[in-house]
């Protein structure tokens, strides 16, 4: 049995090329990733943006704040985009609503 030249092109043609497969696995694999990157780093940093914004919200006169630079004022009055907050004996200034970290003690709460 001895195979003709034909014959042997006929086989070449029907195999596949080495190497080339299906795309789906790659696409699984970035649809994996991009679920992972989402629940591990985007979700929770959303979840923390909200908590900010909503602690923002809650702010009013009196309450004792820490800037992300790390000064401790009181505010003293409460603008559209801006705190005007006391950090010193006759010394105010005014910071920005985003550059408030944290809230120290809300105003009426007791002092210890």
């Amino acid at each position: 049995m001895f195979l003709q030249p034909d014959s042997l092109l006929l086989i070449a043609q029907a195999a596949p090329a080495p190497g080339q497969g299906s795309a789906m696995p790659s696409l699984i694999f970035f649809g994996l990733m991009f679920a992972a990157m989402y629940f591990l780093l985007i979700a929770p940093q959303r979840k923390k943006q909200k908590e900010h914004e909503k602690m923002l919200a809650a702010l009013q006169t009196g309450d004792e704040i820490v800037t992300t630079g790390g000064i401790y004022g009181q505010i003293t009055n409460v603008k559209d985009d801006r705190f005007v907050v006391r950090i010193a004996e006759n010394t105010k200034v005014e910071i920005g609503k985003g550059f408030v970290h944290g809230v120290v003690r809300k105003a009426g709460a007791d002092k210890a």
